[in-house]
């Protein structure tokens, strides 16, 4: 029923919202990593194995906006198909 395709459409939204958020925190978080990387690269050789977990860190971090950018893409492309959907009126 269109009651049904607007309700999906409408969680497809919100999920397209709510990984929007979490893909741009991911990406302050990655920053703020490399910030910290790049000021112990420039420290001292024992700060080595900090180094290495700081940069292990962004390399997740990276993978993580990877697979949330693959399924905001995903959304995209189903909620463009609902786009189509008439929106409903301020009286429902």
């Amino acid at each position: 029923s269109s009651q049904q395709a607007l309700e999906q459409a409408r969680a497809v939204t919100e999920e397209l919202e709510d990984l929007k958020a979490a893909a741009k925190g991911l990406e302050e978080e990655n920053g703020e990593l490399r910030r910290q990387a790049r000021q112990l690269v420039r420290g001292p050789a024992s700060s080595l194995p900090q180094n290495q977990q700081l940069l292990a860190e962004c390399h997740g971090l990276r993978e993580q906006i990877q697979v949330l950018a693959a399924e905001m893409a995903d959304l995209e492309v189903r909620g463009g198909s609902c786009a189509a959907w008439p929106m409903p009126s301020a009286s429902l």
